[in-house]
């Protein structure tokens, strides 16, 4: 499969049998090295960052190039759509989290009742901090000031946006829409600044970046959307995922994944001209139906000590 946007890849990714690539793929545009740079200024500003990842790439949706940073600050990591990640594997991360002593918590940024909880939480860190730092003369902190930082599409603009309970940050389907930081007013006691989605400046594997573009971290038009289509496919085949039968009404999950498109082209009319199968439309559907949740929860990739 050609690369759409050479100017982006520096060079064509193929697939391989085993269904990972040969080229590392990426995405790291200027604005983003930018934007790294005022995180680190903006810091010293801020009580506490709020680092948004998507639970079902609970490591993999982080920055490693902001890690060391963000341990000498107050943080707290907030993993996403947590409805649409593997139980199991929310379990598994949950203990690796605790483990490695961070701060997080799992959450649906539509759920009310966490956003609060996730408040909450917030609060309890930097007063925990202020109480260490100045043990006899402590007064928990009325107003707050957060930073929110995150990949992109991980859902920081929704986060605000709860927050404020009104549209205070425009949301939009593509990767890198944000492109500045801003501060955003919650209300008389609560401030925060929302910073561009910044992706790390390499992935660790070609694997990490079908993860991220299957979860649309990075945009479609970079990658194209048949290798994502056949991982995902090939994903929850192994799993044996009863929504992936379901969805595509297949009558078996032993089917090879190229039998699978060809199948899913047929029921849903995905046919051009003379009634070839219009592959592209199929892997854009396989995409759109995965980033609903429509195909099964998932988590990719485990806790390091359990590779």
């Amino acid at each position: 499969m050609r690369n759409k946007n050479p100017n982006k890849l520096t060079e064509d990714i193929e697939l391989t049998p085993e269904g990972v690539e040969k080229n590392e793929i990426n995405w790291f545009p200027g604005h983003m090295a930018r934007a790294i740079r005022e995180i680190k200024e903006k810091l010293k500003s801020v009580d506490i960052v709020l680092e948004v990842r998507d639970a079902r790439v609970p490591r993999g949706s982080g920055n490693f190039v902001l890690e060391e940073t963000l341990r000498q600050k107050s943080r707290l990591i907030l993993l996403n759509k947590a409805n649409l990640a593997d139980p199991k594997g929310v379990h598994l991360w949950t203990e690796w989290f605790k483990k490695n002593g961070d701060s997080f918590i799992f959450i649906d940024c539509f759920d009310k009742g966490a956003m609060k909880k996730m408040m909450a939480l917030a609060r309890s860190i930097v007063d925990q901090k202020r109480k260490e730092s100045n043990p006899d003369s402590y007064t928990p902190k009325s107003n707050l000031k957060l930073m929110i930082i995150g990949l992109p599409n991980t859902g920081k603009s929704t986060i605000i946006n709860q927050l404020a309970n009104r549209a205070a940050a425009r949301t939009a389907d593509r990767p890198g829409h944000t492109q500045v930081q801003q501060w955003i007013v919650i209300d008389k006691d609560l401030e925060l600044l929302d910073t561009p989605g910044v992706m790390p400046p390499s992935l660790e594997s070609d694997e990490h970046g079908l993860w991220l573009s299957a979860i649309h971290a990075i945009p479609d038009d970079l990658v194209g959307e048949e290798m994502p289509a056949k991982f995902l496919v090939d994903y929850f085949k192994e799993r044996k995922s009863k929504e992936l039968k379901e969805r595509y009404k297949l009558e078996s999950l032993d089917l090879s994944t190229e039998a699978i498109f060809l199948h899913i082209a047929k029921i849903r009319g995905c046919v051009k001209q003379k009634g070839l199968p219009d592959l592209e439309r199929v892997y854009k559907l396989i995409l759109n139906d995965f980033r609903k949740g429509d195909l099964g929860k998932c988590c990719f990739g485990l806790p390091p000590e359990m590779k």
